[in-house]
């Protein structure tokens, strides 16, 4: 993939875009948080900024957000440069995992400090507070303080007070991160559904990788302040561009080139994803692997070391001979007692079409 598609230029339509990042760095002291990051967000899109802790993707939000100034690069907003400004001279808003709500304060009046701020007057701020709070279904709790409600809604009043005034773009901080596995899951999806009804650029940033498959349309992975792709959450899943991408998003089994120049005749590396092997639990496990009849599928064997069970599927590792540990992933019943399959032969096979070659940089 090109450094251009990689950048997001592949798509433009000439549309000025809602945020535009060109050579954007950030050093603190001899550490390069932000190495040269090249990106535009369009209007009304759903971006996230995934990766692990210190990939660069919160210092890039607040690079945004005003809270930081760049060491070099610009900043646009809807074509305006915001490279220099202040944050309070930025048409947009944040949203941080803490939430921030003033605990002494009911939710009309948390939600309705950024317009007192501005200086809205007390009816009509109060108004378009309590609107707010309707937009979020929280319009019967006008009078509640923060104490009274459940993490969730705590969630959702930040948001209110964030879209309040009416910002071009809200960035959004982790703000899921405190919540428990259910509350997070029902709110990725309440989140999208509000941010399709507004039609408000939403930028995303976490470290989960199911948030960002969830609610997205388009993700930007991020390691060592650079952006290592762009895409659907489609795109990123199937079509990862390099062994970074393919580790981090979902798990892949990644062969080595000895591997690709054997089955393949390509001295390259490739992955093939735990859902796309298939086993086989038979004699033919003993041979030396290779490819098989059929042209568009390959095979190894191997022995299985051991097995997870997760619920929806069942993982099986297995060690290649000859290759790599990989793991299979099982969702209808196994050939056998599970305590017996551990140290079985196996044959592990895919489909060529499910493979994905790997850059040899990566």
């Amino acid at each position: 993939m090109t450094e251009t598609v990689l950048a997001g230029r592949a798509q433009e339509t000439g549309q000025v875009p809602a945020i535009r990042l060109r050579g954007l760095t950030k050093s603190f002291g001899e550490t390069n948080a932000v190495a040269g990051v090249d990106l535009d967000i369009r209007h009304g899109e759903f971006f996230s900024m995934l990766g692990p802790s210190g990939s660069g993707k919160t210092t890039v939000l607040r690079l945004i957000a005003g809270f930081e100034l760049p060491t070099s690069g610009t900043i646009e907003l809807q074509g305006e440069d915001m490279t220099g400004k202040a944050p309070f001279e930025r048409d947009v808003n944040t949203v941080f995992q803490d939430y921030a709500l003033f605990p002494h304060m009911s939710l009309v009046d948390n939600v309705a400090y950024g317009l007192r701020v501005r200086g809205v007057g007390r009816k009509e701020r109060r108004d378009r507070a309590a609107q707010a709070l309707e937009r979020v279904q929280l319009g019967a709790f006008v009078n509640r303080r923060p104490s009274q409600l459940s993490g969730g809604q705590r969630q959702r009043v930040a948001l209110a007070r964030a879209l309040v005034v009416e910002p071009k773009v809200l960035l959004l901080d982790e703000p899921l991160g405190a919540l428990d596995l259910k509350l997070r899951q029902q709110m990725q999806i309440e989140l999208k559904e509000l941010q399709r009804s507004l039609g408000i650029t939403f930028i995303f940033v976490t470290h989960d990788q199911e948030e960002a498959l969830t609610m997205s349309d388009r993700i930007g992975v991020f390691n060592g302040g650079r952006l290592e792709q762009i895409g659907t959450a489609h795109d990123i899943y199937e079509r990862p561009t390099g062994r970074f991408v393919a580790n981090f998003v979902g798990t892949s089994n990644i062969f080595g080139p000895e591997t690709g120049s054997r089955l393949y005749g390509r001295n390259e590396s490739f992955a093939v994803r735990p859902e796309r092997l298939n086993l086989a639990w038979d004699e033919a496990a003993t041979n030396d692997g290779g490819s098989s009849a059929r042209s568009d599928s390959a095979f190894l064997p191997g022995l299985v070391t051991s097995l997870v069970y997760v619920g929806h599927a069942t993982q099986v590792h297995v060690q290649l001979e000859g290759g790599p540990a990989v793991v299979a992933l099982v969702h209808s019943g196994l050939d056998g007692d599970p305590d017996a399959l551990v140290g079985r032969r196996v044959q592990v096979g895919w489909n060529t079409h499910d493979i994905v070659w790997l850059p040899d940089n990566t």
